[in-house]
């Protein structure tokens, strides 16, 4: 496959491009200026502005799918400001440029939905959500709540509650659909959402990611 990713440099993103690259897809990301030497050797970047409209269209071809990542780190609800000036225009920025550059296939990082809290966050991934379903590209709507991994192990002592929860019938559906997944379960899913391009939109949630990241890739 030829894969554009946004977000590369990131938490999942840099895992992402070494699985990628291992299984001899072509890569190529878009960085911030000065982030390039992030990324592993011998992968393909442009440096552009993810939030400018048309400033990265031209830059897509020859990619068949379109990975994107972008995201304020660490979510809380004081960022409400921060989810709305950069989740929401970057996904606004690379819907209308995966479009214009012929993209398949859009494989976005959203979020599991709906849940109690994070009104802010939820609102604005369900509004990149409703602009893939808008648009003519197929699309992958990845669904975590929380991903675990190194330097995001806090919510650990919480496994052992979330566990009963899921047993009982009040809070099972609740809680499977915000339970925890961890950093080799998301990159396995998106690999496989790569992969294997749907016809339309589906969703993949937290069952689904540990479903799919039990996987031998």
């Amino acid at each position: 496959m030829n894969v554009f990713i946004t977000g590369a440099t990131g938490y999942i993103g840099s895992r992402l491009i070494s699985s990628l690259v291992v299984r001899s897809h072509s890569v190529k990301a878009l960085v911030r200026e000065g982030s390039e030497n992030r990324l592993r050797p011998a992968i393909g970047f442009i440096i552009g502005d993810a939030l400018q409209m048309d400033s990265y269209t031209s830059e897509i071809p020859p990619a068949d799918t379109f990975v994107h990542l972008i995201g304020v780190p660490h979510p809380s609800p004081a960022k409400a400001a921060q989810f709305r000036s950069v989740d929401l225009v970057s996904i606004r920025v690379a819907v209308k440029a995966a479009q214009d550059a012929g993209v398949r296939h859009f494989v976005y990082l959203s979020v599991a939905q709906p849940a109690p809290i994070m009104k802010a966050f939820l609102e604005v991934r369900h509004a990149g959500e409703e602009m893939l379903r808008n648009s003519r590209m197929a699309a992958t709507l990845i669904r975590p709540w929380y991903v675990l991994g190194p330097g995001h192990y806090w919510p650990y002592p919480l496994l052992p509650v979330l566990w009963l929860l899921q047993q009982l019938p009040g809070t099972r559906e609740t809680a499977r659909r915000l339970g925890f997944v961890n950093i080799e379960q998301m990159v396995r899913t998106l690999v496989w959402a790569v992969e294997n391009p749907p016809d339309a939109t589906r969703i993949i949630d937290v069952p689904g990611i540990r479903k799919i990241g039990r996987t031998n890739l």
